[in-house]
């Protein structure tokens, strides 16, 4: 599945079909979170009752439709209706799997969505929709595939995008060439075993101080006034560019990563406990390393790329890739240091990179009977070394072997 985002341009009868949409599906979301609620504190007690399904939302549904003074809810399109429930329903399954929290109440402020699976109709540059007729839509690149569904989103600047979720079938991968290690940070956003540089854009320092000053404006505005939906428009807009540039630039790397590799390697980072620190917390947000591992992560399956991630307690900076050595003491503050065991002098993040590309080779070859030939002097040694340190991660022993 691929998804096309494309801009839509509603007019006034338009957008106010589409208020109307989202106003629906986020009375339909709420008000069945909330039975959802009742029903479970009014039997909790009670072992037979496991609390409502989609089935029985979807059937309430039908009845509240019916119902004196809700009469409203038949001028939107069911099925965006139906979604909603949908969505509900996953929110609960990923809370009760632990993968999310308990679902929230949606507010009729910030972004806006909603769901159509069918009925609907692509047309060059126009989109049909149930209820809402035929939208300006500007189709910037050709659309591969089978369209599926379309999500209609509103964002908090107040622009509409149609995102087309499409069927596609993807040709076969082509094998490349060579492998790289990556190691992310804040003073380079990336440094590459092979020694490449990707220097932080810093996106949002970039901006700060206009947002800072529209910020200041959006304050003393009045609540409720026109000139305060004006100023927060304005600041939305801000931060929606820097969002744009954001993606546009992790898009673009993570891209070009797999196309110049066959494997990449990377560290699993705990980007959430990360941001719990609050000297490093802006920055760390700007990074956007998550998103970039994220791309990665489904772009290795569609170009035929292995993308694998080492384990986030792996020492990567602290050890000498060389003989293996650990600099326990090693601060943050410092770039570069000397190895008080064989004198080899690193680059903190080239070293890092270099390590992840050691120890992710032999996590991923794990049960092989491949000789590794990478040339490196010490990488018998510093995997050895890691072996006491670890004696439960059974790849390192099975490295030692093949080297």
């Amino acid at each position: 599945m691929k998804t096309y985002k494309f801009r839509i341009y509603p007019n006034a009868v338009q957008r106010e079909r589409f208020e109307r949409q989202f106003g629906a599906c986020r009375f339909i979301y709420n008000h069945f979170l909330q039975a959802r609620i009742d029903y479970y504190a009014a039997h909790k007690d009670d072992p037979t009752k496991k609390g409502l399904t989609y089935h029985d939302t979807a059937l309430a549904l039908t009845q509240l439709k019916k119902a004196e003074g809700y009469e409203w809810l038949k001028e939107t399109n069911s099925q965006a209706l139906q979604h909603a429930l949908r969505d509900l329903d996953t929110a609960y399954n990923n809370f009760f799997n632990k993968r999310a929290q308990f679902p929230r109440f949606k507010s009729k402020r910030g972004e806006q969505a909603f769901h159509i699976p069918q009925f609907f109709k692509v047309d060059g540059n126009h989109l049909t929709l149930p209820k809402i007729g035929t939208v300006k839509m500007v189709v910037h690149r050709p659309i591969d595939g089978e369209i599926r569904n379309v999500t209609i989103r509103k964002t908090a600047s107040g622009r509409y995008f149609a995102m087309l979720a499409c069927r596609v079938e993807l040709p076969e991968p082509q094998p490349k060439q060579g492998e790289v290690s990556i190691d992310v940070g804040l003073k380079s956003f990336l440094v590459t075993s092979k020694g490449e540089v990707v220097e932080h854009p810093r996106h949002l320092l970039k901006a700060e101080k206009r947002l800072k000053r529209l910020q200041r404006s959006l304050s003393r505005r009045e609540k409720g006034s026109n000139n305060r939906e004006k100023t927060r428009l304005r600041v939305a807009r801000q931060h929606e560019k820097v969002a744009n540039a954001r993606q546009d630039f992790l898009h673009k790397l993570s891209r070009r990563l797999v196309d110049e590799n066959q494997v990449i390697y990377a560290e699993d980072l705990n980007v959430k406990g990360m941001l719990a620190n609050r000297h490093l917390a802006k920055r760390i947000a700007d990074s956007g390393w998550g998103e970039l591992f994220r791309q990665l992560t489904y772009k290795d399956a569609w170009y035929g790329t292995d993308f694998h991630q080492i384990h986030r307690f792996f020492p990567s900076s602290k050890r000498c890739h060389v003989c293996g050595f650990i600099y326990q003491d090693l601060r943050l503050s410092e770039r570069e240091w000397v190895c008080s065991e064989c004198g080899a002098t690193h680059d903190r993040d080239k070293n890092a990179a270099i390590n992840i590309e050691i120890f992710g080779y032999a996590e991923r070859t794990v049960g092989t009977t491949e000789t590794h030939t990478r040339g490196e002097s010490g990488a018998a040694r510093s995997l050895n070394h890691e072996a006491t340190r670890f004696s439960g991660w059974q790849f390192t022993i099975a490295y030692q072997q093949n080297v």
